[in-house]
């Protein structure tokens, strides 16, 4: 794993695809309030709630400057799918070379029902219009995401 980000550290810089195999680069987020959420897999009930969670709230969210981007090692295909079947008005980058969920920091041991192994952590960091990590939410709380993401901001 890489250094730990901090709050004030600049995002790492990175070019990944969305589902749609658009670039998406640091560059493409300036000038802009990014929520960039790294979640471990597409269909799976935690994520689907935290997605749909930030759906809902998509426009309350954008009316504050913010762009919602998710992040999970899913493909392009499967991400498409996620978008179709839930209604998902936000992109979703298919990392599935890590790279973006390593620059981060995100990937490392997990613990489920006794059993460890590797996997991407639940956790969202805001970038302000500078490309500077301006909050960093460690403990997500995947029925309550939006309002997460606005608490410190209003």
């Amino acid at each position: 794993m890489s250094s730990e980000l901090k709050v004030g550290d600049k995002a790492p810089s990175f070019s990944v695809k969305d589902q749609h195999g658009n670039e998406v680069t640091l560059k493409s987020f300036s000038g802009k309030k990014i929520v960039l959420y790294f979640y471990p897999k597409d269909m799976t009930p935690g994520c689907t709630v935290q997605a749909k969670n930030l759906n809902e709230n998509l426009a309350n969210l954008r009316s504050k400057g913010f762009e919602v981007y998710g992040v999970s090692a899913d493909s392009q295909e499967r991400h498409c799918k996620f978008i179709d079947k839930y209604g998902l008005e936000f992109p979703l980058i298919a990392d599935e070379s890590k790279e973006l969920i390593q620059a981060f920091g995100v990937w490392g041991k997990k613990k489920f029902m006794g059993r460890e192994y590797e996997g991407i952590h639940r956790k969202t960091f805001i970038i302000n219009e500078e490309g500077v990590i301006s909050r960093i939410i460690e403990k997500v709380k995947t029925k309550a995401h939006a309002e997460q993401v606005l608490e410190e901001t209003n």
